[in-house]
């Protein structure tokens, strides 16, 4: 162990070509490249393993670090907490878990249970077993389908793929599970023939009725959606939607299903994304911010009306049999505990109302000097800027120019991100998230390295 903090960089590096399976890139470019090996973080910023310094625009490459690095008070929570109590299973409880369950559903007017697994697509699958349970205990069987968003992600699982509205993501992991079924997307800047024009908001959620209605709404159990798309391009439902979604589904007694796995713990500017909209979700599920990285969690979060239908006795199957191992870690809700109190104390979702609005305006001011830029969208400290060719036709620019985009600005050591293998054709958006602890001068910094690629790859 004391070889291995040394960190030589040598042998880091080769152990790390020889043996490491790295998440969502080409194997084939590391024979000839070093693997990036990220070694330290402080506040918005790491260094690698060569003493580079880089500013990070994602909050840790996929939108979880909400609290920045080097947060020693998390750090100390956990140690103390690991020390006393690391682990038990969750059909026992633990003061950790009590204390975060309480902490988060007072965030949450409306829902009160939570159940506790280690990441997003694991609340997520617990959501979907969730309905499918209640589809044959209190329906004979039917209301079994869930809907899910076109654009719209919800992990990495089989059945979460299933409902996966990114068909990159998808694509040679089938065949799928059953009656998971796709309803259009709501993005206004590419309105689908039919949808477009005044109201654009209320006819996409329309679209989701008529959905229903093809499918049988006696036959539908639950519409998952994510509250400001993610991966798929960074898209806020136009107003309009969200009332209209949120009718839809009490006409007809469908379980609204809320994934906040990005969204969550103040992204957007609110505790939950949905929160934005008014929204009263049965489901909400997250990951990511919940702990900020320090640790793993997730949680889904429901009603107790939701909750109170796996109460009978009477049945030995009626309750939830589900487990999560991981879900017994005290960790995740330690680290989340502390991780609640800093975005509290530090107005940190103020912070993110604040510095997104300066960010969004900094895309807006680059969008009137780059052609290449023709929409700017997002919420909070989360935003998204889409490369076209042409401003009047929309045409996407080509996946090669955004990725010489994310390159040229990893090169003056500010790392962005893009739409990665998601919509066919539509991998053309530079996505950003970073820490909510942002300020005018890393938004500064940001905003200048996306100048400068912009205008060098033009």
């Amino acid at each position: 162990m004391e070889d291995l903090m040394h960190n030589d960089p040598a042998r880091v590096i080769e152990a790390d070509r020889a043996h490491v399976w790295h998440h969502m890139i080409q194997h084939r470019a590391l024979e000839t490249t070093d693997p990036r090996i990220i070694v330290e973080g402080r506040g918005m910023r790491v260094w690698d393993i060569t003493g580079k310094e880089h500013l990070d625009a994602v909050s840790g490459g996929v939108w979880t670090v909400n609290v920045g690095y080097g947060r020693e008070s998390i750090a100390d929570a956990v140690r103390e907490q690991l020390v006393k109590m690391c682990y038990f299973a969750g059909a026992q409880g633990t003061v950790p878990g009590a204390r975060f369950a309480e902490a988060l559903t007072e965030k949450m007017p409306g829902l009160s249970r939570v159940y506790f697994s280690n990441s997003g697509s694991e609340a997520n699958e617990k959501a979907f077993k969730m309905v499918r349970q209640i589809s044959h205990k209190h329906h004979g069987g039917r209301k079994s389908k869930i809907l899910y968003r076109e654009r719209d992600y919800h992990g990495t699982t089989i059945a979460c793929l299933s409902a996966g509205g990114q068909l990159e993501r998808n694509a040679q992991y089938g065949p799928f599970v059953p009656e998971f079924v796709m309803v259009p997307h709501c993005l206004e800047y590419r309105a689908q023939d039919g949808l477009a024009g005044e109201d654009y908001g209320v006819r996409a959620a329309e679209a989701i009725e008529e959905v229903i209605l093809r499918e049988g709404p006696d036959t539908v159990g639950a519409l998952c959606l994510e509250p400001v798309t993610a991966g798929g391009g960074i898209i806020v439902p136009p107003k309009g939607y969200w009332e209209k979604v949120q009718e839809i589904c009490a006409k007809y007694e469908i379980l609204l299903h809320i994934d906040e796995v990005v969204c969550g713990m103040g992204r957007t500017g609110t505790w939950f994304g949905y929160q934005q909209f008014g929204v009263k979700p049965d489901i909400v599920t997250m990951a990511k911010g919940v702990a900020s990285g320090y640790a793993a969690i997730s949680c889904c979060v429901t009603t107790e009306a939701v909750f109170a239908r796996f109460k009978d006795a009477s049945d030995p199957m009626a309750h939830f049999r589900d487990i999560s191992t991981f879900g017994g870690c005290t960790s995740g809700p330690v680290a989340a505990l502390e991780n609640m109190r800093i975005l509290e104390e530090e107005n940190l979702l103020e912070n993110s109302t604040r510095m997104g609005a300066y960010l969004h305006e900094g895309l807006s001011s680059l969008m009137e000097k780059h052609a290449l830029i023709g929409d700017v969208r997002g919420m909070g400290l989360f935003a998204g800027a889409e490369l076209v060719t042409d401003r009047d036709t929309r045409e996407p620019v080509s996946e090669k120019l955004v990725q010489a985009v994310v390159a040229d600005c990893l090169k003056q050591g500010v790392i962005i991100g893009a739409t990665n293998r998601s919509v066919p054709g539509f991998n053309n958006v530079l996505l950003f998230a970073p820490a909510l602890i942002a300020g005018t001068p890393e938004i500064d910094e940001i905003l200048a390295a996306v100048d400068g690629a912009l205008g060098r790859v033009a």
